[in-house]
Parts: C-alpha cells; structure tokens; sequence
C-alpha cells in the first residue's frame, strides 16, 4: 500500500526552524504548483495569549503560509496532552491532505513529533528525570504511595505490578502524566503497538548549529523576549487566572518570570535560568532527535538560508530524498 508522505522539519529551540520552514513552504508552492500547509508540533505555541514566550510567529513572518495546531488552546486549560494533540494533528493532516495539498509539519517537541511519525508507542515518551527523582523520593519517604497513585490512575496496571517495582510504577504514571493515556489501554506495556502501522511516510530533515553559536542565539532570543515585553505578558496571564500550576505557564519563560513576580528572585537572575534553563532544553532536544535515524542533518551555519531552504526542499523531493 502506498502511504501519502509527510514532511517534517525538527531541530532544537532557536535553531530557525521558522523562518526555514516558511522559506520551505515558499518553495513547495512555486516549483510543484502545490500548496504546502504547516503542521506546529510545539507545546507551547498551541496555547492562546502565549506569544511572546513562545516565540510564536505572527501573521506577518508567517507570509500568506497557512498554519494549523497554532494558537488554538485556552491557557487556562488543564487537560490538554499529547494523545489529544495526536488525534487534532493527525485529523488536520488527513484534510491537508484530501484538498491536495503538500502537509508539513514543523516544531522541537519531540512527543508531538513522535505522535505523528510513530504507531502509538509508549516507550517513546520522553522521561522526565526530575519527576521521576521526585517521584522516588517520594517513596522512599512514604513506601506504598506510588502503587496508590497508580491504583488512581490505572487499576489494572496496578494488579500486574509489585508494590515494591519502583522502576516500572514511576514509569506507568509518567507515561500517563505525559501522554492522558494508561499502559492497560495501550495495551498492558511499554512497547506494544498495538499492531498499529504508521499512517503517513515521513520524510525528515533536522536543523543543527555548532553548539556554541546555538546557546548565543538562544540568549539572544531571550533578550528579545525580554526587549518583546514577556514580563507584561506573564502579568497579564496570571491577571486572568493566578494558578501558577497550570501546564501552560511551566513553559520556558513564564515559570521563571513567576518566580520573579512572586518575589523568589531578581529579575537579573530570573532571566539567567531562563538562558540556562532553555540552553539544557535544547542539549535535550538534540539527543531526543538524534535517536531517530530517519532524520537527515543540515548544518545551518554552514551556509545561506536560502541554500539551505534549497537543500532541503531537494531532499524533500528529488528521487534521492524519497
């Protein structure tokens, strides 16, 4: 069965991926005469009123390019994960799709890139290592009270597991906390696919930098952030709902601003865990896309955006890329 291709463009925070994929987009629509639609796989640009911080493009830097799973989520929302965000993603790719044209789907978080270019696979959730270290001293503390949690959340799970498997509990309520989904309904472990197939072939390019010159466009990001007025627009968020525990606001940004606004550090040092803070995100973001061998490397200081625009568009679609 011939499978209809995806396209898709990973890389780490601050990378360009933005600003490439438009180029990208550009280029599909006037060489191939199709339309090219992208397809946001970031957690944090789904949420409404998170622009800023986000990094999220405006209509302007967009360029006419229609964008989907952008924008669209209340902040004030609790329950949004990646199993529903697999579900709104994949129902936007199937229409882009059916009106013929070219679906491309852009972002660094590696669950909801996984989502769409993997079955349904729980051993691909990404750990978490300071839940899983709370977690544990957690227990350590008060033996018995990760299988109660797990109980809560997954009775069945529970039953097959031992009270005593500190490994396997933390991991069958990690998957939980990071997908919305329970291991019973996945199908009772971490590697069962359910004898799913991937619905889509995904054709993938990632952006990469010397790492040194990353970090300085990732500190420099932020002082545009800073320059942009993040600080009005956490105020304004917290204005709206003073919840300080919702997913939305643990963004890279905004929870270090909270601090600063709660009083629990200067502004100087809120804004150095933020550069510290996304400087580790993106070393995560990295080794996460590194694991997947599907995925082909441009260099982007290396060259001209427009060449490397060009690359991967010839990636893409020449003979050899397919």
């Amino acid at each position: 069965m011939i499978k209809d291709r995806i396209y898709v463009l990973v890389g780490p925070t601050a990378s360009g991926k933005t600003a490439a994929a438009i180029g990208i987009a550009k280029l599909i629509n006037a060489r191939l005469g199709r339309t090219a639609e992208i397809v946001s796989a970031d957690s944090i640009q789904i949420y409404k009123d998170l622009d800023v911080g986000s990094a999220k493009p405006s209509l302007e830097e967009m360029q006419g390019i229609r964008h989907h799973m952008l924008d669209f989520v209340d902040h004030r929302e609790p329950g949004y994960n990646v199993a529903v965000y697999r579900e709104q993603a994949l129902a936007v790719i199937r229409d882009i799709i059916a009106r013929g044209n070219i679906p491309f789907v852009v972002g660094g978080t590696g669950l909801y890139i996984n989502s769409i270019v993997f079955p349904l696979n729980f051993s691909e959730a990404v750990p978490d290592f300071e839940r899983r270290e709370v977690l544990s001293e957690t227990e350590s503390q008060y033996p018995g009270t990760l299988h109660r949690m797990l109980t809560e959340i997954d009775p069945v799970t529970a039953a097959r597991l031992h009270p005593n498997d500190t490994k396997r509990l933390i991991r069958a309520i990690e998957v939980f906390e990071r997908t919305g989904t329970t291991l019973s309904e996945a199908g009772g472990d971490f590697t069962n696919e359910r004898g799913n197939e991937i619905e889509f072939e995904p054709i993938m390019a990632g952006l990469n930098m010397e790492r040194k010159l990353l970090y300085e466009r990732i500190e420099h990001r932020v002082d545009l952030m800073m320059e942009a007025g993040l600080i009005d627009e956490v105020k304004r968020i917290l204005s709206s709902d003073p919840d300080r525990s919702l997913p939305a606001l643990q963004g890279l940004g905004y929870k270090q601003l909270i601090m600063y606004l709660d009083g629990k550090c200067t502004l100087n040092e809120a804004v150095y865990l933020i550069k510290r803070d996304t400087r580790r995100f993106a070393k995560r973001q990295i080794s996460w896309f590194r694991r997947d061998k599907r995925i082909r490397w441009f260099e982007t200081d290396k060259c001209s955006p427009e060449v490397l625009e060009n690359d991967i568009f010839s990636y893409y679609f020449d003979s050899e890329g397919k």
